[in-house]
This record gives C-alpha cells, sequence and structure tokens, in this order.
C-alpha cells in the first residue's frame, strides 16, 4: 500500500520494526525541506513574510492534531518533544502535585519504560504507591482485571492503548467509563495506537494521552501530550523560559501564557511540527480504518505460516494489532536479528523497553515484528522462508 511514497523502500529493504520508528513518506520529508528552503523563521516572534507563512503553518496542526484524536480544543493539545517528555510532564507536572504517599497508581509489567520509570521515580519520592494490574492467560490487559486491582486507594490508571511487545489492543472506551464511574484519572500512552487505529480522547474521557510523532509515518523529535482543558489549567510546566511567558520583572513576579502555550518554553521543533501535520494528512487521506485492517491481516497470515515451523516460539499470535513477538527456540534474539539482517529483512530484538514483562513471558527478549501500511504479504513470505531455514542460522552469524 503506498509503497513508492516511501523512498527507503527503492534499497529492497524489509522494514518490520514500525514499532520502534516508521519510515517517512516523501510528502512529510518534503513539506520539512520547504521549511528549511524557502520560508525559514522562527514562530510567533516576526511580522514579516516568512515568519507569518511559519506562523501559519506551525499552528495549523495543533487543529489537525485535535481533530485526528477527537479532542474538543486546540487548547488541549501541547508540543512535546516525544511521548518520553509527555508523559514525564504528565507525572512531575501535575501529578507530583496531586497525589498522597498512600494513592494508588496502576500499572501492567507490559508498558514501556516511559510509562513506568517516572511514576517509580514519584514513588520513590514518597508520592504514590505504584501498583500493578494482573494480565490475563494470553498476556493481555482486560478491564475485569483492572476491577479486581482498584481499591479504594486507587488514583490513577496509566496504561498504553496498545503494547509494544503484546500487541493487545486495549478498549479504553470501556476503561475510560469505568474511570470516571470511580474517580480515577486515566492516562494513556497512544505511542503504538496513534497512526494504527482510530483514537478518540473524548469517547474515551481519558484525562491526559500522550504519543510520539515518528512512529506514525512522522519526524523524530516532535509529539503530543493531551489533557483535559481543566487539567492541563491545573499542571505546572516542567521548563520555563522565551515564548512562554506574558511577562516578568526585577521583583521577581511573573506572568504564564495560557494553555497551551505556557508548556512550550524556547524555540520548539519546527519543521518536525510541520511534518507531523502533514503525516496525519496523509494518513488521513489513506484512511485509518484501512491501514489498521492491512496491518492486522497481514499479521493474520504470518501467526498462520509461522505456527507451521516447529522450533518457532509466538508470544502473542491472538492479540489484534501488527505486532508479534517470537522467538526461534534455543537462539538468543540478537542473533536472529543478526541472520534476518542478511535477508535485508530489518526486526528488532531485545527487551523492547518492556523489561518487567519478562516475569510475565518467563523469558527477557524476544524478536518483534511490527507492521505498518507499506508492509505486504511477500516481504512476509521472504521472513517466513527465512525462518524456515534457520537451522543454518549459526552459519550466517558466526
Amino acid at each position: 500500500m503506498n509503497r513508492d511514497d516511501f523512498e527507503c523502500l527503492n534499497n529492497d529493504l524489509i522494514y518490520f520494526d514500525n514499532g520502534a520508528t516508521t519510515l517517512k513518506p516523501n510528502c512529510v520529508v518534503q513539506k520539512m525541506v520547504d521549511y528549511y528552503t524557502k520560508y525559514t523563521s522562527n514562530i510567533h516572534r516576526g511580522d514579516y513574510n516568512n515568519a507569518i507563512k511559519t506562523n501559519k503553518e506551525y499552528d495549523s496542526v495543533r487543529t489537525l492534531v485535535k481533530d485526528f484524536i477527537h479532542a474538543k480544543s486546540e487548547r488541549e493539545i501541547v508540543y512535546t518533544s516525544g511521548a518520553t517528555e509527555s508523559l514525564n510532564m504528565i507525572v512531575f507536572g501535575f501529578f507530583q502535585n496531586k497525589l498522597s504517599s498512600d494513592d494508588e497508581i496502576l500499572l501492567d509489567v507490559a508498558e514501556h519504560a516511559s510509562n513506568i520509570l517516572p511514576w517509580q521515580v514519584l514513588e520513590n519520592k514518597g508520592i504514590g504507591k505504584v501498583k500493578y494490574i494482573d494480565l490475563d492467560d494470553n498476556h493481555e490487559l482486560t478491564l475485569d482485571n483492572i476491577k479486581k486491582a482498584v481499591t479504594e486507594k486507587t488514583r490513577v490508571i496509566s496504561i498504553a492503548h496498545i503494547s509494544n511487545v503484546i500487541g493487545d489492543i486495549r478498549d479504553i472506551e470501556e476503561i475510560g467509563k469505568y474511570c470516571k464511574e470511580n474517580n480515577i484519572y486515566f492516562v494513556v500512552d497512544a505511542s503504538q495506537s496513534v497512526g494504527h487505529i482510530n483514537v478518540n480522547v473524548d469517547k474515551s474521557d481519558v484525562s491526559f494521552l500522550a504519543f510520539s510523532g515518528h512512529k506514525m509515518l512522522a519526524p523524530t523529535g516532535v509529539g503530543i501530550l493531551y489533557g483535559k482543558e481543566e487539567l492541563l489549567e491545573e499542571m505546572e510546566p516542567l521548563k520555563y523560559g522565551g515564548g512562554m511567558n506574558q511577562s516578568f520583572e526585577t521583583d521577581g513576579t511573573y506572568i504564564l501564557k495560557e494553555i497551551p502555550i505556557k508548556f512550550e518554553a524556547g524555540t520548539p521543533p519546527i519543521a518536525e511540527v510541520i511534518g507531523l501535520g502533514e503525516a496525519i494528512k496523509y494518513i488521513e487521506n489513506i484512511g485509518i480504518d484501512k491501514i489498521h485492517e492491512h496491518e492486522y491481516n497481514l499479521k493474520k497470515y504470518l501467526v498462520s505460516e509461522l505456527e507451521k515451523i516447529p522450533n518457532i516460539i509466538l508470544y502473542n499470535k491472538n492479540s489484534k494489532s501488527g505486532i508479534l513477538a517470537f522467538n526461534i527456540d534455543g537462539v538468543f534474539p540478537q542473533d536472529t536479528s543478526i541472520y534476518l539482517n542478511n535477508y535485508n529483512i530489518a526486526i528488532r530484538a531485545g527487551n523492547h523497553c518492556a523489561k518487567e514483562l519478562k516475569e510475565e513471558l518467563n523469558i527477557k527478549n524476544t524478536c518483534r515484528v511490527s507492521l505498518h501500511l507499506y508492509n505486504t504479504k511477500e516481504e512476509l513470505d521472504v521472513l517466513i522462508d527465512a525462518l524456515k531455514q534457520s537451522e543454518n542460522i549459526f552459519k550466517v552469524v558466526i
């Protein structure tokens, strides 16, 4: 699907590492080149033609993001460097001032480091207590298990919309409804879902949501923090400087600008924000449901073929996203990755920044195939054939 739009694929690359970062379509790259070569300027600082055009391009992306994730207002959309910064802002800019030492924060062991470490740091400061929701027999997160984990002290549930290893799609609409009924803040890491499936923060009644541009065909170095308007009003900035203040005086008084600008100190990643907007247009032109259907159909085909290979272990064959974790029995995952690179196949091998998941899977590292719109059945056949011949793996690796 739309493979001609991706220059990287001209080198016979078979790219299955989309969970780590996605390839960028030509239109996104060109949009950024246009900014750098035709109208470079800083934002919200100049009154000349280039600055006016930059302001228009940059500010319009906030509306694109708002509509893309179905937020109510542009005021709820904050530009960040990525999901990691967004989640740190949520934890230390909001919850650090909201939680007591006894308040419980519910996570699960399949979460990415960016949605575990900040909460652990907060707990180590004596603010909140981290607890974990059990996963089911398929290593997936269910609303029933969330309900079992909730107590009268639960104040926050913070989970990924799609796990970056197990690939299960959590029902955030039902979870959000439950959180609202029980007066629980609901934080969502949407890094693996935005750009792959429909995300609706309004229907899901999400308190905060974070995602990165580079995992959805956009540039690196840009991401989004969504927060309900009334919650962002309470949140403290983690960075102070130019662009986010109305005034400051020698007597120590200062006035900050309104949300979301008060969270965006300094010169932002202007070209990257503009590129993010172009990526959203590109995805919407194809259709998010079409993208998800394509990825999931490929994943089902891959599972059906790998199940026929005796020494292949599959860890999440039932999840509904385009992510598949596997291993070759008795082979270290990095060796598998090096072996597949001989076929020009790019996969991810390791713990995928989900280091607590080893307790659930009883194995530390896995291989991961993560699919996107430009992947094909023919590419999967190359992978399948290579894995069928894996008895020769050490001849290649060594």
